[in-house]
């Protein structure tokens, strides 16, 4: 799946958005797993870097202007609760020039939650690169009228003729932006017609439109509402599906630093091991042992019961053959003379 993020969203997350850190934390676990190319052009880098302090000084003026600049008349003071407020009010002025300082001691080492998972983000992306072809291009664009961006300003037509450039064609590309310059003149929910006609003429694919990274998620991942359990669902299907002991080993690896399985989650793994023999047949390891044991203990009321039997069988079957080696180990010392 093919992605591009505007300028403007990574920005959002500095400023006042809907979105939440988390939806970034969700991309970034479905970079690693290879699930979405994420392009990056430089002109994106460039326009982040060039705005970044614009947009968290701005936020800080707005935060700035929140005081509790209360006024009380008079004939309040004597009462305990004019104290009481007054002390409240005290308190929270101190609590939010502590806050403020924190912020921009964080923001100017980069120290920012949003600092951190957009770098994260920008080092797993597929960069794209300007060239003079690409200005060229984005010039001419420019001085014939197509969309997007104005008259004096490229940035827009750069990071478009980018993506026409290096996505493969044949390739969906979704498309996150909040810049109205892609959006359709008749239809603020709709992408640019012009530029809907020119992708697929050009790359004989789709191009689909969102206004936020929340959107593209609700769309194509509904149920995932934490980056840890989207990680958690694809490594269960993962498992499901893994085609070597090897890969059964690292994904179980995985999973085993999660602790916090539902029930539906409990039932999948059950399931997959019951139903994939490379599972099945490294069931003794130890490692797999211990996390499909970690799974059922105690959890026993969420499983579906048949299945729960099946793997309880499975798992007895390898505790008496354990015994039997230890049996026969045990035979073997006693046939040597000593």
């Amino acid at each position: 799946m093919n992605l591009f993020i505007d300028t403007n969203i990574f920005l959002s997350f500095y400023h006042l958005s809907s979105d939440d850190l988390e939806e970034l934390k969700k991309l970034s676990v479905l970079l690693d797993r290879g699930d979405v190319t994420l392009y990056l052009t430089e002109q994106v880098e460039w326009e982040f870097w060039r705005n970044r302090e614009n947009k968290i000084a701005d936020a800080l003026k707005k935060l700035k202007e929140q005081r509790l600049n209360l006024q009380f008349p008079q004939l309040c003071k004597g009462y305990e609760e004019y104290d009481k407020m007054r002390e409240l009010q005290r308190r929270y002025e101190e609590q939010h020039a502590a806050l403020l300082k924190k912020i921009i001691e964080d923001a100017n080492k980069h120290n920012l939650k949003a600092d951190h998972i957009i770098k994260e983000l920008f080092e797993k992306s597929k960069r794209i690169s300007i060239d003079d072809n690409l200005i060229n291009k984005s010039k001419f664009r420019i001085h014939i009228g197509n969309p997007p961006g104005k008259k004096g300003s490229l940035g827009d037509a750069i990071n478009w003729e980018a993506l026409l450039k290096e996505v493969p064609n044949g390739e969906d590309l979704h498309f996150i932006t909040d810049d109205k310059d892609y959006k359709s003149n008749l239809d603020d929910e709709e992408f640019n017609e012009f530029l809907i006609r020119e992708w697929k003429q050009k790359k004989d694919s789709n191009i689909y439109y969102y206004k936020q990274i929340s959107s593209f998620f609700r769309k194509h991942f509904p149920h995932i509402k934490l980056a840890t359990e989207l990680e958690k669902e694809l490594l269960i299907k993962d498992l499901a599906m893994s085609s070597s002991f090897a890969q059964t080993h690292k994904i179980v690896a995985k999973l085993s630093k999660h602790s916090d399985f539902t029930a539906t989650q409990r039932n999948e793994i059950v399931d997959a091991t019951i139903s994939n023999n490379q599972i099945y047949w490294i069931l003794g390891d130890d490692d797999i042992y211990q996390f499909l044991k970690s799974i059922i203990e105690g959890y026993e009321n969420q499983i579906d019961q048949d299945k729960l039997k099946k793997l309880k069988d499975m798992m007895k079957k390898v505790d008496e053959e354990r015994e039997d080696r230890v049996l026969g180990d045990i035979d073997f010392l006693d046939d040597i003379p000593f």
